[in-house]
């Protein structure tokens, strides 16, 4: 073959190269088209019938020379890139995108600016059990200068015969506390009709991990003008959990705090696995603050420092933990409590350790 033809051969090929180029960026335009079409209608991206049925009609019309095993996987790859492409276009057009909204969130809680690059801590009881109980506690953290307390009124169990909290009772003894000490109070709610009568009597609301995905709860949070930490699903995606706040946002609140508790894997040398690669990803991907519960995440006391470490280091905007006066009568977590002592001695590393983490 002359020299001639070869470079007319590789002219084809190049025009060719283009052709296709164009055919799959035309392709892919008309599959954006098709995505909008299914989000309105509320049907998934992603149909595997669909894609089938053009394999095989793409099989059965192919005269050759190339291969249908071939031909699958180059059609797979441009199936698999349009919806890619989707995907992506989808998670930069939620409102908690980092992309949609470049700067920090920062949550105001009564003064204490939460993702401001200084660490917040929130300790105190798993459940309200009494008004001595909460008042203790909420004198050592007040004694150490922090503004923020936790504590169940209600308390979803995973038994229908464990303690279930006070409820009202409940709310009203971190009401007074938070009026003797000044502590923000941070309590779970779990059900939307118990919003209107717990929103008078707490400064934050937390939705656990087992309301990340009751998406009625979620929507009605989003319509109050008041802070939210919401934490991780126990087996859910990070991308669930962002889409789970995308929730909130969408009806107007934006003061979300997000939090890593921990997800249930097969591991059982804790209670939960702590997935601290989460932080990093949640604040790269949304412009939302990012807590480690430590407590739930390993269920272990003689875990809650290293891991509260681990949480600072890689970029945290905050730690929570658990606080109770005498954890061995506590009505709910007693083995995964600090007592006062333990929590002294707990802040102190901590300090320590920050300090030291600020110099270097």
């Amino acid at each position: 073959m002359r020299q001639n033809d070869l470079d007319e051969l590789r002219g084809r090929v190049d025009e060719l190269n283009i052709k296709i180029l164009d055919l799959i960026n035309e392709r892919t335009a008309v599959v954006q088209e098709i995505g909008k079409v299914k989000e309105k209608q509320g049907v998934n991206r992603y149909d595997p019938i669909r894609e089938r049925e053009m394999l095989n009609f793409l099989k059965e019309t192919n005269k050759g020379p190339l291969p249908n095993g071939v031909l699958e996987q180059i059609f797979k790859g441009i199936f698999l890139s349009a919806l890619e492409i989707q995907e992506d276009e989808q998670r930069n057009a939620l409102l908690v995108s980092r992309k949609r909204k470049p700067e920090d969130t920062v949550v105001d809680v009564n003064g204490e600016k939460v993702g401001n690059g200084t660490p917040t801590f929130v300790f105190g009881p798993c459940a309200v059990e009494s008004y001595e109980q909460v008042k203790a506690v909420a004198d050592s953290i007040k004694a150490k200068g922090l503004t923020m307390m936790r504590g169940g009124a209600y308390k979803p169990r995973t038994s229908p015969y464990d303690f279930q909290g006070l409820g009202l009772e409940g709310l009203k003894i971190l009401k007074r506390v938070s009026e003797e000490t000044g502590l923000s109070i941070v309590t779970e709610i779990i059900t939307p009709s118990h919003l209107e009568e717990a929103v008078d009597y707490i400064d934050v609301i937390q939705i656990g991990a087992r309301n990340m995905q009751n998406f009625e709860l979620l929507k009605e949070v989003g319509m109050l003008n008041k802070p939210v930490l919401l934490k991780r699903g126990l087996a859910a995606t990070i991308d669930e959990f962002i889409n789970a706040a995308e929730y909130i946002i969408s009806k107007g609140n934006s003061n979300i705090m997000l939090c890593e508790r921990g997800i249930r894997t097969y591991e059982r040398a804790t209670r939960n696995t702590l997935d601290i690669s989460a932080v990093p990803i949640l604040k790269q991907e949304t412009h939302l603050p990012v807590f480690v519960d430590v407590t739930h995440s390993t269920g272990r006391k003689d875990l809650l420092l290293p891991t509260a470490k681990a949480a600072i280091a890689v970029g945290a905007d905050g730690v929570m933990a658990e606080v109770h006066p005498d954890p061995a009568v506590a009505l709910s977590d007693a083995a995964q409590q600090m007592d006062i002592q333990q929590f002294d001695e707990f802040y102190k590393e901590i300090q320590k350790f920050m300090n030291t983490y600020q110099t270097v």
